[in-house]
């Protein structure tokens, strides 16, 4: 019913910055919070940010100042603007959303890679 779609990731030498946009399509979108997610190979994924109603915002400690998370409520989309990017960076990132009316959706991921 709900489809999620990223887009942004790719290629970048420690230190640069990319943008992630995540784009929810589909009937009835009614969605509470969204968030975005990573996982590297051989690591649990975890939770990067979330944002919820009113812009309320919570960050891993590992990207707190460095990454920004935001949402265009009429739009349905979130972002996360990555800068100052690190190796440990690396990984692959997911959104998330979660309905107001209860399911949680996922997106395909898309890759970033932190690298010289």
């Amino acid at each position: 019913q709900v489809q999620l779609v990223e887009s942004g990731g790719g290629l970048v030498q420690p230190g640069g910055s990319l943008r992630l946009s995540c784009a929810a399509s589909g009937s009835r979108i009614s969605i509470n919070t969204m968030g975005w997610y990573r996982q590297a190979p051989g690591k649990q994924r975890e939770l990067v940010a979330v944002i919820i109603s009113y812009g309320l915002t919570n960050y891993a400690d590992s990207v707190k100042g460095r990454f920004t998370i935001s949402r265009d409520y009429a739009k349905n989309t979130v972002y996360l603007q990555m800068n100052s990017l690190k190796s440990e960076d690396t990984a692959v990132y997911y959104c998330n959303a979660e309905m107001n009316w209860g399911p949680e959706y996922w997106g395909q991921g898309t890759q970033v890679t932190v690298s010289s």
